[in-house]
């Protein structure tokens, strides 16, 4: 112990911790008051306050804001003016730097699938020439249309005058022959007195045998015409010889199945159409997939057709109906057209041989008129059938035209 009071605290130079008085009282720093030990040092962690006030946020790093001195525009990224980057960058680039000069490193880079893409084997191919990719939309749908008839109009053609227009062409022939209103409206100017014409029973009898058994036989004949056309656009668009004698062949062996359900599906919508019309349209929308679906998957068709339609109703809804604004002009169109042409020859142009033939020729010209609809009914729904079929899994033209062989 001394009298003597301690020596005065020397002041702190810069950049030396300053001392401590041990007789002051703690002052919440982690000094210890007692055995004079100097505080912890804040490890480098910025102080709480305003900046100073010589502190310009122009220049936070000690430099003004903008380019650095001497640089000039027309240099290229890496000091070369225009030219390339230097040995060792590599794209993406990290950040604009190249691999392992940016402020932080090298960074780990994941590349993603660019848009568009599909990994091998997924199924699904963009520029598939059958099968509209999910999100390609109507643009997509219709290129893949228009190229389907590029490839296989030569194919195509005479398949559906063989099996479409020759057979219509063929019964509205024979119904105007055996049409016996010409009669019977001659006989009634003849006494109209009279009740019904002679032979009335046995007319009507034949002529409706005559449509019926017709109407039967010819969508025999246009199934095989819609197989056969079915296998030909499916096995181009895989890059398959597509011969016209092979699509014949397969359309008579799948003839018979798809005429069937083609029945079923057309007596539907009759009862349908039956109550107010209304039920017959949608039977019509709802039941448009079912060829497609006994040719690719025979199974189910009917079934599988409802639940296609319900599943995507806006869009499968959509090609349909463009589909069916195609069909009904191009058949209402030839029709009228039919109905003025065989007009001009009289009320009974087959009672002589000039008039007949000019029938004759009238209903084969607006038959062929109608081969546009023909078409796009065949290829609309097919088309639209692969589309679908994208929004349920992976499929492409190759898968399509296996599931036909």
């Amino acid at each position: 112990m001394t009298d003597q009071s301690p020596p005065p605290a020397t002041p702190s130079g810069p950049g030396e911790p300053s001392r401590p008085d041990p007789t002051s009282p703690g002052d919440g720093s982690g000094a210890s008051p007692v055995s004079g030990t100097p505080p912890v040092p804040d490890a480098g962690l910025p102080h709480a306050g305003p900046p100073p006030q010589s502190w310009d946020p122009a220049q936070a790093w000690g430099q003004p804001a903008g380019p650095p001195p001497g640089w000039d525009p027309a240099q290229g990224a890496w000091g070369q003016p225009g030219g390339p980057p230097p040995q060792g960058w590599a794209f993406p680039p990290t950040g604009g730097y190249p691999p392992g000069a940016g402020p932080y490193g090298a960074q780990p880079w994941y590349p993603g699938a660019p848009v568009g893409w599909y990994p091998p084997g997924y199924g699904l191919d963009p520029n598939d020439a059958l099968v509209t990719p999910p999100g390609a939309g109507i643009g997509g749908w219709f290129d893949r249309f228009w190229g389907a008839l590029r490839r296989g109009w030569r194919q195509l053609v005479p398949i559906m005058l063989l099996t479409q227009v020759l057979p219509a062409a063929v019964l509205s022939v024979i119904s105007f022959g055996l049409d016996p209103s010409p009669t019977w409206a001659a006989q009634a100017e003849t006494d109209p007195s009279a009740g019904l014409p002679d032979n009335f029973a046995t007319s009507l009898l034949t002529l409706v045998v005559v449509l019926v058994g017709g109407s039967l036989l010819i969508g025999l004949v246009q199934a095989l015409g819609w197989a056969a056309g079915s296998w030909v656009i499916t096995q181009q668009a895989a890059g398959r010889p597509a011969r016209l004698d092979a699509a014949l062949r397969y359309g008579l062996r799948r003839a018979v199945g798809l005429w069937g359900w083609t029945l079923l599906v057309s007596l539907l919508i009759g009862i349908g159409v039956c109550f107010c019309v209304l039920p017959g349209i949608y039977l019509a929308f709802a039941l448009s997939m079912a060829g497609p679906v006994y040719l690719f998957e025979r199974d189910n068709p009917i079934g599988r057709s409802f639940r296609m339609f319900h599943d995507r109703l806006g869009m499968l809804l959509g090609r349909v109906a463009l589909v069916g604004a195609a069909v009904i002009i191009g058949t209402v169109v030839p029709g009228i057209l039919e109905s003025a042409g065989t007009g001009a020859f009289g009320e009974d142009p087959f009672a002589s041989p000039g008039p007949a033939v000019g029938v004759v020729v009238v209903i084969a010209v607006t038959a062929v008129l109608a081969l546009p609809a023909h078409l796009a009914q065949l290829v609309g729904l097919l088309i639209t059938y692969a589309e679908q079929r994208a929004h349920e899994g992976p499929v492409n033209g190759a898968t399509l035209a296996a599931e036909l062989d």
